[in-house]
Order: C-alpha cells, then sequence, then structure tokens
C-alpha cells in the first residue's frame, strides 16, 4: 500500500493540483481538526458511507486518504485499489501526525 509521511504531503499536493485529500473520520471528528490547503480538493466522505459514494472521486488524478492515525484510511485505500484507483495514498500517522509535525494549529483529539 502507498502512503505518505506529514511532511510528503504539500510536496504531493504541489505535483499533483487535482488531489482529493479524502477525510474518512466521523463528522464530529472532522469539526475537531481537519487539513485543507489549496491546490487539493477536501472531500469528507464517512469510511462506512465510501461504498455508496464512490462516484465522487472519479475523475481525481490521486486520492490521500486521512484518518485520525492512519488506520481507517489503511483500510479505504485497499477497498479503492480493489475498486480499480491506482492512485491512492494512506497519510501515515493521519491528522494527529500533521498536527504534531506539520500544523500545530490543527487541534489534537
Amino acid at each position: 500500500m502507498a502512503s505518505l509521511r506529514a511532511d510528503q504531503l504539500r510536496e504531493h499536493v504541489a505535483s499533483d493540483p487535482g488531489c482529493v485529500l479524502l477525510d474518512v473520520r466521523e463528522a464530529w471528528e472532522v469539526q475537531l481538526a481537519r487539513i485543507e490547503f489549496a491546490p487539493a480538493r477536501s472531500r469528507h466522505i464517512p469510511m462506512n458511507e465510501i461504498p455508496q459514494r464512490l462516484a465522487e472521486l472519479e475523475g481525481a488524478p490521486s486520492v490521500v486518504c486521512i484518518c485520525h492515525h492512519g488506520v481507517r484510511s489503511a483500510q479505504v485505500v485497499a477497498f479503492l485499489h480493489q475498486r480499480g484507483h491506482p492512485r491512492v495514498y494512506n497519510l501515515a500517522g493521519g491528522v494527529d501526525a500533521w498536527s504534531t509535525q506539520i500544523d500545530p494549529a490543527v487541534p489534537r483529539y
């Protein structure tokens, strides 16, 4: 499974401006903390809704899956690979890694 470290995410987005940051956490988690920066498109689809909402990811050149620590997002990456999405990555360490290593303004929970 392909993954990106928090310090690699900005570089990935810069090289792939159509990238989708797919946050698979629950709505209450997204309200607490989220990763957003241009030119990436942020998209919130809870993990349990991914199968029904696959069409929302069509046309994305790459997808970076994000959760709290990287466990749920790794499962979504595997699922998307099985469904034929070739460029899907897991954010290793999730939002927590982003907060501790890159942007301390993103709250930890």
